[in-house]
C-alpha cells in the first residue's frame, strides 16, 4: 500500500486544546501508511481579498503546506454551534485567490471532540458545507463526534478507553481507504 501524507488542522488555538490532544492521539493510532503532521493556523492574519495580489509570507507557506499533502484532516471544536473563526480564516486563506484553491480535489476528513454529548456535530455539518464549496472531496462515513471526558486521552496522547480506541482505529482505516479512492480518481499532480 502507498504511504499518504496528511496535514491536520486543529480548529482551536488554545495551548491545552483537547482537539490538539485528539489529533496527537490519532497520529499514534494511524496505520503506518498514513503519515500525519499538524499544519498550524495560529499565525495567519485575518483574511481580506486586499491580499490576493500579494499574500504575506505566512499565508504563502500555509497554502503551500496544504498543497503539499495528499489529504487534510480537520480536527475541530465547536464554538457557539459553529466552526471556530480561526479555522474559517485558514480555509479562506488556502482557498483564495479565486482559481488558486489549495483544497480543490484534496481528500478531507472531519473529526472533533467536545465535553458536550453531541461532540462537534453542528460544527462539522457547517464545515462540510464550506469544504463542499471548496471542491474538497469529503469522507462522509464514518462520522466522528467524540465526547471528551477527563482521562479519555492520557498525558502521553494514548486513548485510554478501549471502545474509543477501536472506533478511532476504524475511522483511520476508513480515512486511508477514502484517500486512496479519491486519489485514484483525481491523481496527484507530478511535482
Amino acid at each position: 500500500m502507498e504511504t499518504y501524507s496528511v496535514g491536520y488542522l486543529v480548529g482551536s488555538l488554545a495551548k491545552a486544546s483537547i482537539n490538539r490532544k485528539l489529533a496527537r492521539a490519532l497520529t499514534k493510532l494511524a496505520p503506518k501508511h498514513l503519515v500525519m503532521h499538524e499544519i498550524p493556523i495560529g499565525e495567519l492574519p485575518l483574511y481580506s481579498y486586499d491580499y490576493d495580489k500579494d499574500f504575506p509570507e505566512v499565508a504563502r507557506k500555509f497554502k503551500q503546506a496544504i498543497a503539499d499533502v495528499d489529504a487534510v484532516l480537520f480536527v475541530t471544536p465547536e464554538y457557539n454551534r459553529s466552526i471556530p473563526g480561526a479555522l474559517k480564516n485558514a480555509i479562506d486563506w488556502a482557498s483564495r485567490p479565486y482559481g488558486h484553491n489549495s483544497f480543490a480535489r484534496k481528500p478531507s476528513g472531519l473529526i472533533g471532540t467536545s465535553p458536550g454529548s453531541i461532540g462537534t456535530a453542528v460544527a462539522q455539518q457547517q464545515l462540510r458545507g464550506v469544504l463542499c464549496f471548496c471542491n474538497s472531496p469529503l469522507m462522509n462515513t464514518v462520522e466522528a463526534y467524540i465526547q471528551f471526558k477527563p482521562g479519555l486521552i492520557d498525558d502521553d496522547d494514548n486513548v485510554t478507553d478501549e471502545s474509543t480506541r477501536q472506533f478511532l482505529h476504524n475511522y483511520l482505516k476508513e480515512y486511508i481507504a477514502f484517500i486512496q479512492r479519491v486519489l485514484t480518481v483525481h491523481p496527484r499532480k507530478p511535482v
